[in-house]
């Protein structure tokens, strides 16, 4: 049997952070120590921005290109950033949770200790990524690209993963619990994956498929 993935350590953020108002985020700008409730951050042009023990509420960065951003012990909490370009983006020791990630691209992205709960990141992009100790929890993940992404200690919980891409992708030590793989592309490269068993016999269909295999019809 294989061992379970190891679970992301969660990060530890003071019960008292300043408030920050912010209206427009600078190349380079480093923010630490601070929480950012609400406030509209859309279409931002900002590279290597770090974010370093921070609390982010219902903060909207839609639509912005934060290339190497880099986020690190902290927690996004009803946040928008959909349509984000984060090629390149380091994150470690991060909760994001009701968040909308759709559309977003971590392409060649770092994630390490990180945990998604409950955040639509349908349509978005994860190809290339290292990702360690990574879980998604009750995340729709429709249509989302793995593509030549290593995981090593991923968990998906209850998740949505419909008509995924894991071509190219390598995993290790990750698991599969309560959801749905209907139309995943790459089958062969999730290897490495551990499943319980009722959820495997429902998707007979999908291995089946993967391996070539004909349905035939009862009879003599």
């Amino acid at each position: 049997m294989s061992p379970p993935a190891v679970a992301p350590t969660r990060p530890e953020l003071p019960e008292q952070l300043e408030q920050l108002e912010l209206a427009t985020l600078e190349h380079d700008i480093r923010l630490a120590e601070l929480e950012l409730s609400g406030g509209s951050l859309v279409d931002q042009r900002a590279r290597g921005v770090t974010l370093q023990t921070m609390r982010l509420a219902g903060t909207d960065l839609s639509g912005s290109q934060l290339e190497h951003v880099r986020i690190l012990d902290s927690v996004l909490s009803s946040c928008n950033v959909a349509n984000v370009n984060a090629r390149g983006a380091r994150l470690k020791g991060v909760v994001i949770e009701d968040s909308r990630l759709t559309g977003m691209s971590l392409f060649e992205g770092e994630l390490t200790d990180v945990t998604f709960h409950g955040c639509r990141i349908d349509l978005a992009s994860l190809s290339s990524c290292g990702m360690q100790r990574v879980r998604f929890e009750d995340c729709v993940l429709t249509q989302t690209d793995f593509m030549e992404a290593h995981l090593e200690s991923v968990a998906f919980h209850g998740c949505e993963l419909t008509n995924g891409d894991f071509r190219g992708a390598k995993l290790k030590r990750c698991e599969l619990r309560r959801s749905a793989l209907t139309g995943v592309q790459g089958v062969e490269s999730l290897r490495g994956l551990a499943m319980e068993w009722p959820d495997i016999v429902e998707l007979a269909g999908v291995w089946a498929g993967a391996l070539g295999i004909e349905v035939l019809e009862p009879g003599d």
